[in-house]
């Protein structure tokens, strides 16, 4: 695309040939990876991008692209199918950001789908499972909500839980000056009719006036049989926002995946996943070309034609090949560079990750079908690698375990605010069902081979802050490379004006914060 800068009314002039051919502005992607005499594969980190002419404010880079054929997103960020990582309030966040969630398989059948179907029905300003009470129950257990969850008001149904008969609230007003702990909440909660209530369907305008001419803190919703559907609270109205950005279906429905197996009992995992509203489907393997896979995706298609199926992990051209030949719409890229991950120590096999994503997108564009980057992203500095190595999306794991939205409690250590974070190949995970990721057939497997620890991470943080923190990182760097989208980028990358150069271990050190007896960095 031309470039509308003028100086003095005159266009800006260009580089000789003599110039840009002598590597003083860099080289090309393609010399990059495919000149490659050295036969050396490169990670993010090798990379680094070489800036062009600005012409335009940072506000008008556009980031949004294809995860899939159909999936388009506003943001190009993906939570990694990981128990520690994405469950349905993960992906629902990711969602309201413009991205999407992928939940992970970890979960017996129905429970999985259940958590597709609290994406599916989410509502923003609605709690839909807000933690319940049986009337039974004592000052203890308010207690115990209390000071583990922050909660105060809390509804108290026949069963305790959602779904169940409403019968009465307990506020902070009402536990006060209770001091028996073992007090029955049926005895001083605020009874079922003293309650002023909302019918299900209502609407977030009308919710707000209830709770402003009642001037409770909290409004039940009931459907006609007086159970509770959901919880509105007026913090939440107050802190409630729009998301112009929110990945939504055609029936304004948030968007959200699922990751299943290749075994022949994931057909079932699949239809129900599909019953209960997902998607998209990420078929969840670490080496994706395999019969079982093909096989997979090829049923998935052939019984959902109107279902997003993402395939992979694939590293190469070859393995990228048999994939879309059985119908995929996305391609998962990474083998082996999680941050938890020992693929590439435990079994010798995988690809540097820049490398696997610069061939495999570069092939797979030729089909029409997006590439996921999954792995080995560390920093907005990787995501726009990955981007300017040719993803259209990336999937991230590590970087979002710490967030309030993964799932897991917070914990110190050492006085720093951290939460597990385990790989899917770990044996604690494997031991949950993530075994299917590594070994595909039904034979009992009485030796596991761990492919992936446990460890921890540092607190992030809430999606809200967070995401838009990634977002802007990632403008800015396509600032700096003069694009001002990733249609631009790839445009870019055939032609050969996107410029990289290979840095020496002196020049990544250099690269980063050095020189300093210490220092705090702070994200945001």
């Amino acid at each position: 695309m031309s470039i509308p800068t003028k100086i003095n009314g005159e266009d800006l002039w260009e580089l000789d040939e003599e110039t840009l051919n002598s590597g003083g502005e860099g080289y090309s992607a393609e010399y990059i990876f495919c000149k490659n005499k050295d036969a050396v594969g490169y990670t993010y980190d090798d990379l680094i991008l070489l800036p062009s002419h600005i012409y335009f404010g940072i506000n008008e880079v556009d980031i949004s692209s294809q995860l899939t054929k159909k999936i388009r997103l506003s943001s190009p960020f993906v939570s990694s199918p990981m128990d520690t990582v994405t469950e349905s309030k993960m992906a629902i966040a990711m969602a309201l950001m413009g991205g999407i969630g992928i939940i992970h398989s970890n979960f017996s059948t129905e429970a999985q789908a259940k958590e597709v179907r609290k994406v599916k029905k989410y509502k923003n300003g609605f709690i839909n499972d807000p933690l319940c009470l049986k009337p039974t129950q004592t000052l203890k257990d308010v207690m115990y909500i209390k000071h583990t969850h922050g909660y105060s008001g809390i509804p108290i149904t026949e069963d305790g839980t959602i779904g169940s008969k409403l019968v009465g609230i307990i506020s902070n007003r009402d536990a006060s000056f209770v001091e028996n702990p073992d007090m029955k909440i049926e005895d001083f909660m605020t009874p079922r009719e003293s309650l002023i209530t909302a019918k299900e369907g209502v609407s977030l305008e009308e919710a707000n006036a209830i709770l402003k001419a009642s001037k409770k803190g909290k409004l039940p919703v009931v459907n006609e049989k007086d159970e509770l559907v959901a919880l509105i609270a007026r913090t939440d109205l107050q802190k409630n926002r729009d998301f112009p950005l929110a990945s939504k279906d055609k029936n304004k429905q948030l968007l959200v995946g699922a990751s299943i197996g290749t075994r022949p009992d994931d057909k079932n995992r699949a239809a129900a996943l599909v019953t209960a509203g997902v998607d998209v489907i990420v078929v969840d393997s670490s080496q994706g070309d395999s019969v079982y896979q093909l096989e997979m995706v090829s049923h998935l298609k052939s019984t959902y034609p109107d279902l997003e199926v993402i395939g992979g992990n694939v590293v190469v051209p070859s393995q990228a090949l048999h994939l879309i030949q059985a119908g995929v719409d996305g391609l998962r890229v990474g083998m082996g560079i999680g941050s938890i991950c020992t693929t590439q120590e435990v079994c010798a096999v995988g690809r540097a990750q820049a490398s696997a994503v610069y061939h495999v997108s570069k092939f797979a564009r030729k089909h029409g079908v997006p590439v996921l980057a999954d792995g080995g992203i560390k920093s907005t500095g990787h995501i726009t690698k990955a981007l300017m190595c040719g993803a259209s999306c990336v999937m991230m794991g590590s970087m979002l375990a710490g967030t309030d939205e993964a799932p897991g409690e917070y914990f110190y250590q050492d006085g720093v605010r951290l939460k597990r974070y385990r790989g899917m190949g770990s044996l604690e995970a494997m031991k949950e069902g993530s075994e299917k990721r590594y070994v595909w057939d039904t034979a009992k497997t009485h030796i596991k081979v761990a492919q992936g620890v446990s460890g921890a991470v540092q607190d992030k943080g809430t999606l809200t802050r967070y995401i838009p923190y990634l977002r802007q990182g990632v403008h800015h760097g396509l600032q700096d490379l003069g694009i001002c989208s990733l249609k631009e980028v790839w445009e870019r990358l055939q032609n050969g004006k996107v410029r990289y150069e290979i840095r020496s271990p002196a020049a990544q050190k250099e690269g980063g914060v050095h020189g300093l007896h210490s220092y705090t960095k702070s994200l945001y």
